[in-house]
């Protein structure tokens, strides 16, 4: 490696010297002599003595020397063990550094007694330029104490080749270091200039032909960093440093030019990584707390810092995403006086040199010692990086990196944080917008969903809804719960296909129409059924699955139906957990004369039911049966006396998801006083609203209920005379007995809902019902049924009852007018098994 300096620079000696720590002279670094050379250079050079090396560098200029003007500087030069002075010996001394910022001086020796030529000079010159690089890259103790990163010496390093460049023909001659640097073999070279912008990277070509066009040179000297694509794939950056001739008339005649290799100047491979492992991360960020982590995981371990912090700027004010670590103690006081909840929110203006930092934009470096305020200078005692991230034209945020012990910023650093402002600002604004669109997102799916759960005898259900936090896109799973009469409830999750707004809109509608569906009182199969029929006739080419389940909350029976979703889980009161293999039919919006079977479950009190969307068990990295079982693996662990935090247990682990999450859990308990019924069909008979209060009289007594018989009579006279004059058909009284209340219901054939007089004239002979219902009840309404509808009002009862009452009401004959010897019939549970068969 040796051969390639001497030999472009035709002389017999090279060598380095640097300034020493002190300032106080210059000291041999580095010495490359041809093979059989003995010369030998003195150790170093007080600054304030007289040698050729410490006048070059004191003047800034060059200095060449023939035999007989270096002699005049006495024992100064270079010696051999056969002459201790200084030899019949040509001597040139370039200065390294520009500035002001004098790094020391390249020294070159000749053995020609006439000195060096004038072309030789000028290839030196420009290669002097690129050992200043060099060392301004690298530092000068790096030419005693070579990185271990950077393959041997510097002047090694240094792959320099020279050319010529006439620029009256064209044509170009050029040394094989040059043409090896550009990947080109000799007998491949033709002389044009063309031939080394073939192998330059397209984007770096205008650059580099502004510099070798010959109708645009001018004397003076150019340089030039660009990049080339050797044969094997391999990207090089190559250093251009030429210098224009010109001839007695002033106009350019040939260039001389020098090319060397400057890939060490560029980050070196662990800067490399670092940026694309940091570049990976904020990729896959999608929040301002995930760029802070990104940037902590990526900086804090490979730059040994001690603390990190990133925030956003709004208003004057420091909104931390991340403070690593993020102990209060961990940080000065202006930061702990300003801490939150979780983060602090200093203002910028309690940091002056901050505030300054990010008005002016540029990453600022502190070194140990420097003089900050406490609450700067205690987060980087050994060094402080302030790097302000810019992102669209302005300063979004500001990233602190402090190190403990002292630091010491090498130029690769300087570059890389600068590199890092600038990927992290684009990466906050970017997660910024994210955060926003996914706060909309959210807040439009959790309007969709239900606001809060009814309270249900006999039971408890909670749900859970966690959106998507890759994509950011809203979803279509949904949940309901929805109180059924007689005791029961329906239970639904389904899941839209896709992420997009017209998947939250099917969403929506699916919901809102099986809801509709349940509280008509149809059965499962047949709800889900006209689901299906609805959505198909949307002529969209999204479909939806769904799980529906009917549970009596009495008896602890539940039909479910399936349209292509997930099997439900259950937990048994003994622990054990189970898939219920419940039979299904295809999703909904496929086909649709589609059958959706039902299958009958028995729940006792105690257990668990999970009904759960595909985000919970299944991803891209988890197989749906590994999923179930972790499903199933949480429930048994689980205590079922609190099921928000078995909700949570299923949930556990799902920072990060590409689905959305659905989950809706209930836990059976059982009624523990179950509703008492009795029923009655009113004739349409003039004295029928008499015999009505007739049979709810005898009914209460019976049932024990005295105080509320008052009351009770008069909402049965109103909602049964409402339905006699407004509505055709048959007409049926139900009185329904729960713990702690009284309903009074009557079902007529019309679907017309009940309207409530705005006013009554005092003069009005009717209109009053519904105003007196709505006085005398605690709540009353009115709902769909199949084919008609039903008015109810609920009463409270002064004394809620803790056992079912001991009598048992006879049964109502079979047909014919009620009159006063007719008994109610009083409807058990067991007894409204037939409801299901009339459906």
């Amino acid at each position: 490696m040796t051969g390639h300096v001497l030999t472009f620079t035709g002389t017999a000696v090279v060598a380095v010297y640097v300034l020493d720590a002190e300032g106080a002279e210059l000291r041999l670094a580095e010495t490359v002599r041809s093979a059989g050379r003995s010369y030998a250079l003195p150790a170093s050079y007080g600054l304030s003595g007289r040698s050729p090396v410490t006048d070059a560098f004191r003047d800034g200029r060059p200095l060449w020397l023939t035999p007989s003007e270096l002699a005049a500087y006495g024992p100064t030069g270079p010696t051999t063990p056969e002459t201790p002075t200084t030899p019949g010996v040509s001597l040139g001394v370039l200065p390294l550094g520009g500035d002001g910022k004098g790094l020391g001086c390249l020294v070159v020796v000749d053995e020609s007694p006439v000195g060096i030529d004038a072309d030789r000079r000028g290839f030196i010159e420009l290669y002097a330029h690129h050992v200043a690089a060099g060392l301004e890259a690298a530092g000068p103790e790096a030419l005693t104490q070579p990185h271990p990163d950077l393959p041997g010496p510097t002047l090694d390093r240094l792959r320099v080749g020279s050319f010529v460049l006439h620029l009256g023909s064209g044509r170009m001659t050029a040394d094989t270091q040059v043409l090896d640097l550009f990947g080109i073999a000799g007998e491949d070279f033709d002389g044009r200039v063309e031939t080394l912008l073939s192998v330059t990277v397209p984007d770096d070509v205008p650059a580099l032909m502004s510099v070798l066009e010959p109708d645009v040179l001018t004397s003076g000297t150019a340089q030039l960093e660009f990049r080339i694509r050797r044969p094997n794939g391999e990207l090089r950056w190559l250093g251009l440093r030429a210098q224009v001739e010109t001839g007695p008339d002033g106009t350019p005649r040939r260039m001389l030019g020098v090319v060397a290799e400057t890939s060490y100047l560029r980050p070196r491979a662990d800067e490399v990584s670092l940026v694309q492992r940091l570049s990976a991360a904020l990729a896959g960020a999608t929040t301002v707390r995930d760029v802070g982590r990104a940037v902590v995981g990526a900086l804090r371990d490979p730059l040994g810092a001690g603390r990190v912090a990133v925030a956003e700027v709004q208003a004057e004010q420091l909104v931390v995403a991340v403070l690593a670590p993020a102990e209060p103690a961990a940080w000065p006081e202006v930061w702990r006086s300003a801490w939150r909840s979780e983060w602090p929110e200093p203002p910028s203006h309690a940091l002056p040199t901050l505030a300054e930092a990010l008005r002016e934009g540029q990453v600022s470096i502190w070194p140990e010692g420097s003089a900050l305020e406490p609450g700067l200078a205690d987060i980087g005692p050994g060094g402080l990086a302030v790097l302000p991230l810019p992102a669209d034209g302005r300063i979004v945020g500001v990233c602190l990196i402090g190190w403990e012990r002292r630091h010491e910023f090498g130029p690769e650093e300087r570059s890389l944080l600068t590199a890092t402002a600038g990927l992290v600002g684009q990466a906050l604004v970017r997660a910024h917008a994210l955060d926003a669109e996914h706060e909309l997102a959210t807040m439009l799916q959790r309007s969709l969903l239900p606001r809060k759960l009814p309270e249900l005898p006999g039971g408890v259900a909670v749900t859970r809804y966690l959106p998507a936090t890759m994509g950011l896109e809203v979803g279509g799973d949904w949940y309901d719960v929805i109180p059924l009469a007689d005791g029961h409830v329906a239970l639904v999750i389904g899941d839209v296909q896709g992420h997009s707004a017209a998947a939250a809109t099917i969403m929506g509608q699916m919901r809102t129409a099986i809801r509709a569906y349940a509280v008509e009182g149809h059965p499962p199969d047949v709800v889900v059924a006209h689901a299906n029929r609805l959505l198909v006739g949307m002529e969209t080419d999204l479909f939806a699955t769904c799980c529906y389940a009917d549970l009596d909350m009495e008896e602890g029976e539940a039909w479910f139906v399936r349209a292509g979703h997930i099997q439900p889980l259950l937990r048994h009161p003994d622990g054990t957990t189970e898939e219920l293999d419940v039979e299904g039919g295809p999703p909904l919006g496929v086909l649709a004369d589609a059958e959706f079977p039902m299958t009958a479950a028995g729940l006792s009190a105690g257990t668990l039911l999970a009904l759960v969307t595909d985000g919970l068990v299944e991803s891209a990295r988890l197989d749906l049966d590994d999923g179930v079982r972790r499903a199933r693996q949480a429930l048994a662990r689980a205590d079922p006396a609190d099921p928000g935090g078995v909700a949570d247990e299923l949930l556990g682990g799902h920072s990060r998801r590409d689905d959305d999450v659905a989950l809706l859990l209930l836990r059976f308990d059982g009624m523990r006083v179950r509703p008492t019924r009795a029923s009655w069909t009113v004739w349409r008979l003039p004295d029928a609203v008499m015999h009505a209060r007739r049979f709810t009289a005898r009914t209460l007594r019976n049932w024990g209920l005295t105080d509320e018989l008052d009351v009770a009579l008069l909402v049965t006279s109103e909602l049964v005379t409402n339905a006699l004059v407004h509505t055709r058909g048959e007409v049926r009284l139900n009185l329904t007995l729960t713990a702690d209340r009284l309903r009074i219901a009557v079902n007529d054939l019309s679907p017309r809902t009940p309207v409530k007089p705005a006013s009554v004239d005092w003069e009005a002979t009717g209109g009053r019902g519904l105003l007196l219902i709505e006085a005398v009840s605690q709540t009353w309404g009115s709902v769909p049924l199949s084919g008609g509808k039903q008015v109810w009002g609920e009463l409270s009862l002064s004394s809620p009852r803790e056992e079912p009452p001991s009598g048992r009401p006879p049964e109502e004959p079979p047909e014919g007018p009620a009159d006063a010897g007719d008994a109610p019939r009083a409807e058990g549970a067991r007894g409204r098994r037939g409801r299901r068969a009339r459906r």
